[in-house]
């Protein structure tokens, strides 16, 4: 199976409050034939997901009302999200923040400025069980 045939089987949940993210996440993943919902904080991404169940979650460390990490915890609290991959999106880039974040929970981390060109190879690197 290539790419585009395992993209186009994924529903993605992308949760950031900046909607350039938002957008460029959206535009690659759609373009690949995935299903993408999106949400700006975190309360309305716990909203969605009483209505979606993704193949994963894309989400930001920093918003408002409810942050990633606080979003993580309740997605890890929820039965029905059970095993949802949920990878950090983050423009914190410091040293010890990808062992922070997956020491928390997360499945994976990735950093923003993302590339639009090796999106779909990074996000299958770091979630193998997609492909």
């Amino acid at each position: 199976m290539n790419h585009y045939e395992t993209v186009a089987n994924w529903t993605v949940l992308v949760v950031d409050d900046e909607p350039d993210s938002i957008e460029v996440v959206t535009d690659v993943l759609e373009f690949h034939g995935a299903t993408v919902h999106s949400a700006n904080d975190g309360q309305k991404a716990l909203d969605l997901l009483g209505l979606v169940k993704p193949t994963f979650i894309l989400t930001d460390l920093s918003m408002p009302i409810i942050d990633g990490w606080a979003l993580l915890a309740s997605i890890r609290n929820s039965p029905e999200l059970d095993g949802v991959p949920v990878v950090a999106l983050t423009a914190h880039a410091m040293q010890g923040d990808a062992e922070r974040a997956l020491a928390a929970g997360f499945t994976a981390y990735l950093t923003k400025p993302l590339s639009p060109f090796s999106f779909i190879t990074d996000i299958l690197e770091r979630l193998p069980a997609l492909a």
